[in-house]
């Protein structure tokens, strides 16, 4: 995530008079243990389940070889960053308040330390969300994926150098552009080693562009968004956060970044790597849109990246991103299976566990592969009838023959998100249906609903009746129209906070728990803003400065500049120049192309004038850390003006 403040805000709770009357008292807002109607549907998700053959807790524990003696892993300030051992306790029969296949995906998933794969390689799991893969070399290390974060990959090393001998990184693989699977490179090796030339670092075409620009204009709301995905602020326990469906939480600690010195840029290029052969699969536009996967030729074992897991995986992310290609991915998969699946005795990815075993390997290839193409192909058949995205998500149901893999259920993505995205991919998200054409804004037509249904209390009657008949999408969508019209509803937040607390009990998916719990909480407690947090040097180093300089042109507010202006950059450190005309209605950034008459030109390297145009610091304090002016300091106060503050948050389950 490329977000220069931090991803939560805050609006205070209006009190009616009535709530604040002593004769009153509130509703009760504390947590809710199962109901009888959670109870139940647990009981029968459970029936529905595929039979247990062991198969994945034999190969989720196998070759195990050790792990850390203090699952606490800390930054140099001696702050936790993880905790490996959070969900130990984890066992034994699902409680009412857990969905009883994520239960026993929680249960496989919290195993951590170091497994041995086949000869030569191993993998570092539970110590992230991610998985660190290791292959030893003639001379050293080969390291795919450093996880997400310094601390958590340097622990990683540390224990493999402990168990298997100390050895140094002599390459770094990123299999794709998204920060859980290179955020941690320099927690094993460090620059100076990469520029000399001693350590390699190999990624797909585009890993950079990509990884730089994937969320760089829609930064605040994605991260905003990604707390309420991963359940950000929520505790791992029976009544909270249960992983992520693809592995524990998102680590905390600092994320790095180092560019590569190799690229791959098509299906079936080789290379030779510290005397192991390795072939590659780029599989872009899948799950990433710069991704590979790769074959490790002498010890016969295929790593699937993010393109095949444990999981279904999102064709959208909650958390917003570019849709996925669908057709692509199975199309992928495909290509693997018949590229790979004979001649791979294990397959490993960059979450969850391996499986063992050349037919293993084909088999979930093959139904992977099925598992997406049906979701497409059964998707596009009913779109081309004339179903809309949201009755297609009613229709598309996971056939027997798919949903009798437990790797294809849908811990992570889910069939009726996906089946939204496919829609989307092709139709955008208008169903043509004129009324949803222009319908008033969320909080109007949450006063005009509720207006017509009889009143608050009407609401709030046929809400409780949902609820009682075990109702909670209905209750929900109820709530959430009388939220909307009047925020200061304590008695509807509450009874909204218990309706989401019930349907995220019952997900199978962890990412859509943590959504309905994280909603829950916010309702209960109120969103509060945090302060400004600091951003990876490395990354925002890593975005190009036109796309920058594109997205504040995102933060413009026209109507807030008096007079068309133009305004030069020379960024000192990179020897580049920009203009930037402020007008009347846009804001245009040219990178290369300064002005020929600005009001005022502004030297100083990059960070600066970051600080200046992004952070908004005062232009004094800037000055005196070396930033120059030549020319009229208002014109830079009035784009300072007319520049939107970075959000640093927004609220999401009421208006």
């Amino acid at each position: 995530m490329i977000t220069f403040f931090a991803r939560t805000s805050a609006l205070p709770l209006l009190l009616s008079a009535t709530m604040l009357s002593a004769a009153a008292p509130g509703p009760d807002t504390s947590p809710k243990p199962a109901s009888a109607a959670t109870v139940a549907a647990q009981q029968t998700f459970a029936k529905s389940l595929p039979a247990e053959d062991g198969r994945d807790a034999d190969f989720a524990q196998r070759g195990f070889i050790a792990t850390r003696p203090d699952p606490v892993i800390k930054n140099a300030a001696g702050k936790p960053v993880w905790n490996a051992a959070a969900y130990q306790w984890v066992s034994g029969p699902a409680p009412a308040t857990v969905n009883p296949s994520l239960w026993r995906e929680m249960g496989l998933l919290k195993a951590n330390g170091l497994f041995k794969v086949s000869d030569g390689i191993w993998q570092v799991r539970g110590f992230d969300v991610s998985n660190m893969t290791i292959i030893a070399g003639k001379t050293g290390w080969i390291v795919i994926d450093p996880l997400t974060n310094r601390e958590t990959a340097a622990a990683a090393l540390e224990l493999v150098n402990q168990q298997l001998g100390a050895r140094p990184v002599v390459a770094v693989i990123y299999s794709h552009s998204h920060a859980d699977h290179f955020g941690g490179v320099r927690g094993i090796v460090i620059e100076a080693d990469v520029t000399a030339g001693k350590v390699a670092i190999i990624a797909p075409a585009r890993f950079l562009e990509e990884t730089a620009s994937e969320n760089v204009m829609a930064g605040p709301a994605m991260g905003r968004r990604a707390n309420y995905q991963f359940g950000a602020g929520l505790t791992p326990g029976a009544q909270a956060q249960m992983g992520s469906g693809i592995g524990m939480a998102v680590a905390a600690g600092e994320i790095t970044l180092i560019a590569p010195t190799d690229t791959v840029s098509k299906t079936g290029e080789t290379r030779t790597v510290d005397g192991i052969a390795l072939e590659f699969q780029m599989v872009s536009g899948s799950e990433a849109p710069s991704e590979l996967n790769l074959y490790v030729v002498p010890s016969r074992v295929f790593l699937s990246a993010e393109m095949s897991t444990c999981s279904l995986h999102n064709i959208l992310t909650p958390r917003g991103a570019k849709v996925r290609d669908t057709h692509a991915w199975a199309g992928y998969l495909d290509e693997a299976l018949g590229l790979y699946g004979g001649r791979s005795d294990v397959v490993i990815s960059s979450h969850c566990w391996p499986r063992f075993g050349q037919g293993e390997v084909a088999a979930m290839l093959a139904s992977q592969r099925d598992n997406y193409r049906y979701l497409h192909d059964q998707t596009v058949r009913r779109m081309n009838q004339g179903e809309t995205m949201v009755e297609i998500a009613e229709d598309v149901v996971q056939p027997p023959e798919l949903s009798g893999q437990w790797f294809n259920h849908g811990y992570y993505g889910t069939y009726s998100h996906n089946s939204k995205a496919v829609y989307q991919f092709y139709l955008g998200w208008y169903d043509a249906v004129p009324a949803n054409l222009n319908p008033w804004p969320p909080a109007v037509r949450a006063r005009k609903y509720v207006a017509a249904i009889g009143g608050a209390s009407k609401v709030l009657a046929f809400a409780r009746k949902a609820m009682a008949a075990g109702d909670y999408r209905w209750s929900s969508d109820l709530l959430n129209q009388l939220v909307f019209a009047d925020p200061a509803n304590q008695t509807a937040r509450a009874l909204l906070a218990d309706s989401y607390e019930q349907q995220g009990y019952q997900a199978e998916s962890g990412i859509w728990r943590n959504q309905f719990l994280s909603a829950a909480r916010d309702l209960r407690q109120g969103y509060k803003l945090s302060g400004p947090t600091t951003q990876s040097q490395d990354m925002i180093a890593a975005v190009p400065t036109q796309l920058l300089l594109d997205s504040m042109a995102t933060r413009y507010d026209p109507g807030k500049m008096p007079a068309s202006l133009a305004i030069n950059l020379v960024l000192t450190d990179r020897s580049e120049t920009a203009g930037i005309d402020a007008g009347k209605s846009v804001l245009i950034a040219r990178v290369g192309s300064p002005s020929a008459n600005p009001a005022v030109t502004i030297k100083g390297p990059r960070r600066l004038i970051l600080g200046l145009l992004f952070l908004k610091l005062p232009l004094a304090q800037l000055q005196a850390a070396g930033l120059v002016v030549e020319g009229d300091p208002a014109a830079i106060a009035a784009l300072q003006a007319a520049l939107d503050p970075i959000p640093a948050g927004f609220t999401i389950a009421e208006p």
